[in-house]
Formats: C-alpha cells, sequence, structure tokens
C-alpha cells in the first residue's frame, strides 16, 4: 500500500498524468474469447458485436470515442449505441475492437491471479447499475432515455476501472483498506492519491469526448443528486445512477470498491417519483437481468483463458491467411499502380502541339528507363508517298537522337508478323534493313520487336534489347498496354500533323489574290492591309467551310460504304481544321482591345522568358537581359506584350536550329523619354530578303511545313502596333537576327 504522500496535489497530478495516457481499458479473457470468435474474417457480426459492446464499459468507452471521433452525433433525447454502431465502417469497428487490450491469464502473471476477480466485481457492479439504472428511466417522470441511463450506469464507476488498468496492486490495496474501514472507496482514495475515481473518471470521459449527461453521472454520482438536479435538471441521470448503485449494492451484486452504507434510496425515489412498489420490482428483478447480461459476456465461462488463447489462434491463422492473400494483391496492385503512373507521367508530358516523332522520343527514353531494358529504337510508318521514315535511337544512360532512315525496297516497313495484332518477335529476323542504317550496334540475340497499334493497323513499331530474354513473356500484357498508349498518342500527333498540312495547302489554293500585290508599305500601313485582307477572307470562307463540314458529317452518317464514309470523314476533318486556321485569321485582323496599364519593364521580359521556357519545352534558355538605369515602365497591354514578346524569343530560339544559343535582350529609354526602346538579339541562321520581307505576314514560316501555322510574328507584330508601339526587323543569313521595339512609355 503506498504511503501517505505529504503533498496530495503532488500525488494528483502524478495519477492524472498517468490515467491520462491511457486510450483504451483492458478486457478481462472472457470477454476477449467472445469477441475474437466474432472477429474472424468471415464471422463478423454487427449485432453479436454490438451485444458485447453493450454489455463492457471498456469496450462502450472505446465505440464511444470512436463514434466521436467520426464525426458522428448522439442526441441525448435519442440517445441509441447500437443505432450510431450501424452507421459506423465494418474495418473501423473491427480496427478498434482489435486495437483493445486483453488482462493476462493467472497463469501468465502472478499479479493476474488478483486482477481478474477484482475487475470481474467491478464489471458485475457496472452491469447491476446499469440494468437498474435503465429500469428506472422507464419508471421516473417525466421518462428519460433508457439507453442512455443505462450507458451512464455501466460507466459510472469508469474511474475505478481507470484505477485499476494503471495501478493494479495500489488499487487492490486501497479496496482492502476500504474494507476493514467499513469505509467510501472515495475517501480512500483522497486519502493516499489526493483525488478520487469520480474526478479521474470526469476527465477521461472528457478527453475521450462521451456525452455530457454520461460525464455528469461518472462524476456526481457519490454527490447530493437531489439538490444538484433540482438546479441542473441535465443531472437527473446521476440521480438514477446514484439509486441503481444503491440498489445494486443493497442486493449485493458484483463489487463496487466501497464498504460504507449505501446512499439512502428514499430521497432519491421520491425525488425521481419512483414508488417504494416499484423500488421492490426493480430489486426482485435485478438478478436475473444481470445474469443475462452476464452470459453474453461469459464472465462465468469456464477454462476463459484457454478459450481466449483458441479464439486468438484461430483468428491469426484466419488473418494470416488473409494477410497472405491481400500481399499477393497488394503487389499485384502495386505494379499496376507503377503502370499506372508510367502511363500518366507520359500522357501528361505531351504537348498539344508537339510532333509526332518529338513524342515518339518522349516515349523510347522512359520505356527505356521504367522496363531497364539496353538499346531502343521506335520508328513511325511514313505516308505512303514518301521514302523516308523518322526513327529515335536511345542509347545507353538516355542518350536519345532523332534519325531519319531509308524506307526498304520491296519489303513492308511494317513486319506482316505484327501490322495487324500484337506480338513480341526478334528484331533482327524482320528489321534488319534498319540495323544496317543505325551507327547504335543492337544485339541480334536480344532485341525484341512489338507493333504501336491504332485500330488494329501499326503505326509504328519498337525494338528494344531485354538484358533478360525470358522477360518477353513475364512482361506481354505490360507491354501490350504500354505499347497501345503509345500508338493511340502517335496516332493522333500523325493525324493531326497531316491535317494541317492539308488545310495550309487547302488555304493557299482558296487564297490566291486576284491582282499584283501593291507597293511596299510602312510596316504598320502593311499589317492594317494585311489584317482587312485577312478579315474580310475569314468571314467569306467560314460560311463555306462549315456548310462543308456539316454536309460531309451528314453524309458519313448516312453512308454504309465504308472507303466512302473515311474520305467523308476526312473531308469533315479536314475542313473543321481549315475552319481552325480561319479562327486564327479572325483573331489576327481583329484583336483583342488593349487595357493598357503602367507596367515594370525588367518584370514584363521576365514573364516573357517564363512563357517562351514553357512554349519550347526548355528548362533554361540562355537569355541576357540589360536594362539601362534610366528604364523603369511602359503604359501597355502587359499580357499582349508579353505574348508578343515570347513568340519573338521563340523565333530566336529555334534559329539555332535544334542546339542551345545566347538571346541578348536591351532596353534603352529614347531621349524624349516617351518610348522605350526594345532589342532582341539573337546569333542564329538569320533571314534572306525574300524570307525577311514576309516575316510578320499570317502563315507564313520558313521551316518545314507541319511545323506550326505561321502565325507567332504576325500575332506579335499584330499586339505591338495596337498598343501604339512598332516593330522593324533586321536580319543577314548566317549573322542572326535583331528585332527592334519601340513602346510608349505614356
Amino acid at each position: 500500500m503506498p504511503d501517505k504522500p505529504s503533498n496530495t496535489v503532488s500525488a494528483a497530478r502524478q495519477v492524472a498524468l498517468t490515467v491520462g495516457r491511457l486510450d483504451s481499458l483492458s478486457i478481462p479473457p472472457c470477454i476477449g474469447a467472445q469477441l475474437f470468435a466474432r472477429l474472424r474474417p468471415g464471422q463478423f457480426s454487427l449485432s453479436a458485436l454490438a451485444d458485447i459492446i453493450e454489455s463492457d464499459p471498456a469496450l462502450t468507452a472505446k465505440m464511444l470515442s470512436l463514434i466521436e471521433a467520426c464525426g458522428l452525433s448522439l442526441p441525448e433525447a435519442r440517445f441509441s449505441l447500437r443505432r450510431a454502431l450501424d452507421k459506423l465502417p465494418e474495418h473501423d469497428i473491427r480496427n478498434a475492437l482489435l486495437s483493445v487490450d486483453v488482462l493476462q491469464p493467472p497463469e501468465a502473471d502472478a499479479a493476474g491471479t488478483h486482477r481478474i476477480p477484482v475487475r470481474k466485481g467491478l464489471l458485475l457492479h457496472s452491469l447491476a447499475v446499469a440494468c437498474g439504472a435503465k429500469a428506472i428511466a422507464e419508471m421516473v417522470s417525466p421518462q428519460m432515455n433508457s439507453q442512455l441511463a443505462y450507458c451512464a450506469g455501466l460507466l459510472h464507476d469508469f474511474g475505478k476501472l481507470a484505477l485499476e488498468e494503471t495501478m493494479p496492486k495500489s488499487f487492490a490495496l486501497m479496496v482492502e483498506e476500504a474494507e476493514s474501514a467499513s469505509q467510501c472507496s472515495c475517501a480512500i482514495e483522497q486519502k493516499h492519491l489526493g483525488t478520487d475515481h469520480t474526478i479521474i473518471g470526469k476527465r477521461l470521459a472528457e478527453k475521450w469526448q462521451f456525452p455530457n449527461r454520461i460525464t455528469l453521472a461518472i462524476w456526481l454520482h457519490h454527490s447530493e443528486t437531489v439538490t444538484i438536479s433540482r438546479d441542473m435538471p441535465q443531472a437527473r441521470v446521476a440521480a438514477v445512477v446514484q439509486l441503481a448503485d444503491s440498489i445494486s449494492r443493497q442486493v449485493g451484486i458484483g463489487q463496487s470498491g466501497s464498504f460504507d452504507l449505501p446512499e439512502p434510496q428514499a430521497p432519491i425515489a421520491q425525488c425521481l417519483g419512483i414508488s417504494s412498489e416499484q423500488l421492490r420490482q426493480i430489486r426482485q428483478n435485478l438478478s436475473a437481468a444481470v445474469g443475462q447480461q452476464s452470459k453474453v459476456l461469459g464472465l462465468d465461462l469456464p477454462g476463459a483463458a484457454a478459450r481466449y488463447g483458441e479464439a486468438v489462434r484461430t483468428a491469426a491463422a484466419q488473418f494470416a491467411r488473409l494477410h497472405a492473400e491481400l500481399s499477393i494483391e497488394n503487389r499485384r496492385l502495386q505494379s499496376a499502380s507503377s503502370h499506372l503512373d508510367f502511363a500518366a507521367d507520359f500522357l501528361l508530358s505531351v504537348g498539344s502541339a508537339v510532333r509526332a516523332v518529338e513524342i515518339a522520343e518522349n516515349f523510347a527514353t522512359r520505356w527505356q528507363k521504367f522496363y531497364q531494358t539496353g538499346r531502343v529504337c521506335l520508328y513511325l510508318a511514313p505516308p505512303d508517298e514518301l521514302q523516308t521514315l523518322e526513327a529515335v535511337v536511345v542509347e545507353s544512360l538516355l542518350q536519345s537522337a532523332r534519325v531519319s532512315l531509308d524506307a526498304p525496297t520491296g519489303i513492308p516497313i511494317i513486319p506482316e508478323a505484327i501490322a495487324n495484332d500484337f506480338a513480341i518477335v526478334n528484331a533482327h529476323d524482320h528489321i534488319g534493313w534498319l540495323f544496317e542504317q543505325l551507327d547504335a550496334d543492337f544485339d541480334a540475340n536480344r532485341t525484341k520487336l512489338l507493333p504501336l497499334l491504332l485500330n488494329g493497323r501499326a503505326i509504328g513499331a519498337i525494338a528494344f534489347e531485354l538484358h533478360y530474354p525470358d522477360d518477353a513473356k513475364l512482361f506481354e500484357e505490360k507491354f501490350r498496354t504500354s505499347a497501345s498508349i503509345a500508338g493511340a498518342v502517335l496516332g493522333m500527333a500523325m493525324a493531326r500533323q497531316g491535317q494541317q498540312h492539308f488545310a495550309e495547302r487547302f488555304v493557299r489554293l482558296i487564297s490566291r489574290p486576284s491582282q499584283p500585290p501593291p507597293p511596299t508599305r510602312p510596316a504598320e500601313d502593311l499589317l492594317d492591309a494585311l489584317a482587312e485582307m485577312a478579315a474580310g477572307a475569314a468571314h467569306e470562307l467560314h460560311n463555306p467551310l462549315a456548310v462543308i463540314s456539316g454536309r460531309a458529317q451528314l453524309l458519313a452518317e448516312a453512308e454504309s460504304d465504308q472507303e466512302k464514309k473515311e474520305i467523308l470523314k476526312q473531308i469533315y476533318e479536314n475542313a473543321r481544321e481549315a475552319s481552325g486556321m480561319i479562327e486564327d485569321l479572325m483573331s489576327f485582323a481583329e484583336p483583342p482591345r488593349p487595357r493598357p496599364a503602367k507596367t515594370e519593364v525588367k518584370q514584363m521580359l521576365d514573364e516573357a522568358v517564363q512563357l517562351t521556357g514553357r512554349k519550347a519545352n526548355i528548362e533554361h534558355i540562355e537569355v541576357q537581359i540589360e536594362l539601362a538605369e534610366d528604364v523603369e515602365r511602359v503604359f501597355v497591354d502587359s499580357a499582349q506584350i508579353v505574348s508578343a514578346m515570347a513568340n519573338i524569343i521563340h523565333n530566336a530560339v529555334e534559329s539555332y536550329s535544334g542546339k542551345l544559343g545566347t538571346v541578348k535582350i536591351t532596353a534603352d529609354a529614347e531621349e524624349s523619354g516617351e518610348l522605350v526602346k526594345l532589342q532582341i538579339k539573337d546569333s542564329g541562321c538569320g533571314m534572306d530578303a525574300g524570307t525577311l520581307k514576309k516575316a510578320t505576314q499570317p502563315f507564313f514560316s520558313a521551316r518545314p511545313a507541319g511545323r506550326n501555322r505561321g502565325m507567332g510574328l504576325a500575332y506579335a507584330a499584330r499586339f505591338i502596333q495596337s498598343n501604339r508601339g512598332s516593330l522593324n526587323i533586321a536580319s543577314d543569313p548566317g549573322s542572326g537576327t535583331t528585332v527592334t521595339i519601340y513602346l510608349p512609355t505614356e
């Protein structure tokens, strides 16, 4: 027995710290056996579990805490623990119950020889108070929720259970002292601990967020409940519990740990409107009610420890089998997830205007990295009229290169074995003509070939070295999935390039000038003329193209001949592409009205460089920016000017023909202070006089067809002009290009 502490405040704090660490109470082995038998996989029954939970204070407390943690409400007027459990996910209930500790059986712990009988005595007393409180609640006037009263009675000695959990030896000695002195347990607890089980129970109930009236019953059931409930109606449940406690002690069910005389029942019964006859009925029926609940818990179950051990072993075996099955499924899901990540990363990296060969290079590099292969070659089938094809080769360490290859004569570019169906074949048996043109030395014994299919037709193929050739069969389904994704993306990119090329040819044919071009005029006048012409052409062409597109779509839907249907579909799709170009013309002709504001030149240049990086898909552009000290702000629509300069910088970056070169940007203020002069210089390929003359015209591009629509400089010049600025381009072939821009400051 602990000596009486000289400082009860210090002792109380120590007890509060110890008890405050609890997150649940343990249960005896007999209850553990009942619980585990119902938690085994395939044996989960919420109804059977609810019977056990509602009969044990530790399990009831655990569920009340879980209900609150899950954000469910327990309205006191309609309190029902069972209904609340119905709303919880089964796995949450199972996990919470499995986390509850079980008292060690006597043979495993010398201290357990005393703990289990003490705990059983407390449990029986708690059950008696719960059953008595429920019976009283059904008789009081006005009636109160009997389920709430039952739960409050079951948990009324929650503080005692917590003390027995954290300091079992000291608790047993305090019970012995209370018995020898015929005193209330509260007095002995205050003497040695500086606190008592009602305070401890109240604090734990608040921490675990029990309903307020249950917390009041735990705290006040040894107080003057009659007086308190007159001023605090919500404390009536504490009076019900106090009366039930007195009756259960009088009947002698269980062991409360207190040995003073029970509270006088008459004043409490009178306060609650309970007659002496009703009290007699409650006392008479109490033992039978407690006996029924005791059977649910198996408190008198013979060989409880052995039954608990058997239940644990059975549950463990079933959980082990379930764990093994889940581990296999988890590995399968992890593999599927990694492939999903591979596909998602690839798809997210593909821009809307990226050329097919660039997508092919991207995919081939990712293929080598993800599947840990050796060298990789991906090639695309060209249109029928072309005798060259595009390919990418990825050497070791992810070093890639794009190459142009000669199509074979008399041999299909896509081998017949994979032309229309997925298969993995030995590459050197089918595409020797390709390896002869490559500098890379592919291992003939380890190189496999598979198709990139789109709608049952191969639009390309990928050859790769497998470090372990037998892996081809193991990874066949994963290869099939990844290749089908690449086939779909590459097929759409190739179709888009073909449509764009067709649309450009179509627009050139229908836009032939009817008279010689006018003599050369200043750049601003020329832009105005081009804009006027573009607007007229756009308005004239828009409606006919809409008619062509609509009629072709209707005819295609009604056509049964597949070949004609495909021709009509091509007309419809290319008319739509031409409509897109018409929309570009209209945007050029009638750009949005600028909304000028004072804008920092440095900020505007930084944003233009960042925008260029995103457009060109380059992480770091080599740009040198030099601002004179007197350059501060310009009065323009910053969004339009940033877009214009980004187009100019992008052209400068691309002038280096695939290499990275430096772009120099300078900014100076004119002497008048009314203009800021910006110059963007590169040392790239430059332009000849004929190209320079057409540089700002819509749809003009000196790059290969299909690269883009050639609207970059046209938009740039148009935006600068609409912001009261001017643009001039100077260039020499092989020496680079200088673009000079003047922007107003006011």
